[in-house]
């Protein structure tokens, strides 16, 4: 049965970290725009705030973030220069101190800056914005290049989350995608994080790479279990060569196709259910008492540009090039090029390459799509009703998923839609159907599987 629906439904669609989808944003969108925004926030709303670093020292093949390969110190100072003005930016521009709650460091590889730096960066937040101790504070991690000095200085800045890129433990696929990283060397660092009492350590995991096997994906996931993540990601590896270049250099044929990637995903995903972790969503796992599956319980669970979070703050600052935000209003990105973000933030202004202004039937879509991303079901009547919405708008978007209900993949009454377990993997096509922008063949999107 499964094998069948993975071949039938082996189609693109969006990942849903947004909606709309970030081809949807416009130029329409620009500096004066979030100005204007920021300026609108309540005052009394806690914010997230996002820093993009975006730099490594190699290549990663399966990367589909912006970075930049650099093999020298000076540009990441210069560039941690210009990302402390942007933070100055945004504070003035909200007129008054703003709490935040959750602060998380993405790349590229923000382990390019040096360990002094995280002093510079959080003395200046905490100038410019009211962090309490109870501050969520999340850094991701290559272990290759980290250090236990490194280490230290996360812990001394307050870091108290680590999020670790693993991948793969094969020797055989790590030369495959070009991130050659020893079991030994990521145990080591997950050693000196919990040293230094950085406890809360995510693990970031793939299949579908080349060459991948169900057994190799088993015998990773054991070895993932052993070194005691609270939450995984298991990531099913996006093959977008069109969108990013380096990704050529991955064998093709090497990959998995959907009924192998399937059973990769699903044997992983019962070693882990088994060892007591808590699926969560599409493809993340939390230890019971973490707070990604205390909000999964609660039904508070979220979804960002960052994945499945906790964090339930109405704003997300974004810091950096190529930095997504979203605000009540909309969202908003940075330019991608270095010097069209460094010149423009220097100059004294917000770096804003495009962005989207949500209307009222977003907002409604929106919370019909991440509600079905996070908590795999949703009642159409309650969130129409919170929109002042007539539910029947949706007679059409039903209809296409009578296929998916004849497959056991949804199970539809009452307006109300429950992704079955069979259907998890699919969740993706589900949301899917409340798209009003997408449109296939006009974007380019990842496998659903």
């Amino acid at each position: 049965m499964i094998s069948e629906l993975s071949k039938k439904y082996d189609l693109m669609v969006p990942r849903y970290t947004s909606y709309p989808t970030a081809p949807h944003f416009s130029e329409t969108v620009d500096a004066e725009t979030y100005r204007r925004w920021l300026g609108e926030l309540d005052p009394n709303i806690p914010l997230s705030l996002y820093f993009h670093i975006p730099f490594c020292d190699e290549m990663c093949w399966f990367c589909g973030c912006y970075t930049k390969i650099v093999k020298r110190y000076q540009p990441v100072s210069d560039y941690l220069d210009v990302l402390l003005g942007e933070i100055d930016l945004a504070a003035d521009a909200l007129g008054t101190r703003f709490k935040a709650k959750h602060l998380h460091w993405g790349g590229g590889s923000p382990t390019m800056l040096k360990g002094p730096d995280w002093s510079r960066i959080i003395d200046r937040l905490r100038d410019r914005f009211d962090i309490d101790d109870t501050a969520a504070i999340a850094v991701e991690l290559d272990p290759r290049t980290a250090t236990e000095d490194y280490v230290k200085a996360l812990a001394t800045a307050g870091v108290n989350r680590a999020s670790i890129g693993v991948q793969s433990f094969d020797d055989d696929i790590q030369k495959a995608i070009n991130r050659i990283q020893p079991y030994a060397i990521t145990a080591q660092v997950i050693g000196w994080l919990r040293d230094n009492d950085i406890n809360d350590i995510n693990m970031d995991m793939m299949y579908g790479l080349p060459n991948q096997t169900v057994d190799m994906v088993a015998q990773e996931t054991d070895m993932a279990i052993g070194l005691k993540p609270v939450r995984v990601a298991l990531f099913g590896y996006a093959h977008v060569p069109w969108m990013k270049s380096h990704m050529k250099m991955i064998d093709e044929d090497a990959l998995p196709d959907a009924d192998e990637r399937w059973k990769q995903f699903e044997v992983a995903s019962k070693k882990f259910i088994d060892a007591g972790y808590i699926a969560v969503g599409l493809d993340h796992f939390a230890l019971p008492d973490d707070e990604m599956a205390v909000a999964l319980e609660s039904n508070a669970l979220h979804r960002n540009f960052q994945g499945y979070t906790a964090d339930s703050a109405p704003a997300m600052l974004g810091f950096g090039a190529s930095a997504i935000g979203h605000l009540p209003q909309g969202y908003i990105q940075n330019a991608s090029p270095l010097k069209e973000y460094r010149d423009t933030v220097s100059g004294g202004e917000f770096a804003i390459a495009r962005g989207f202004a949500l209307a009222p039937e977003d907002r409604l879509r929106s919370e019909i799509i991440e509600r079905l991303m996070c908590d795999l079901a949703v009642d159409l009547d309650e969130v129409a009703k919170r929109h002042n919405a007539d539910v029947t708008m949706f007679i059409p978007e039903m209809a296409k998923l009578t296929d998916m209900a004849n497959d056991g993949i949804v199970t539809i009454g009452n307006n109300k839609i429950q992704v079955t377990e069979t259907g998890r993997p699919f969740v993706r096509l589900v949301a899917a159907a409340f798209d009003a922008y997408l449109s296939q063949g006009k974007a380019r999107h990842s496998r659903a599987v």
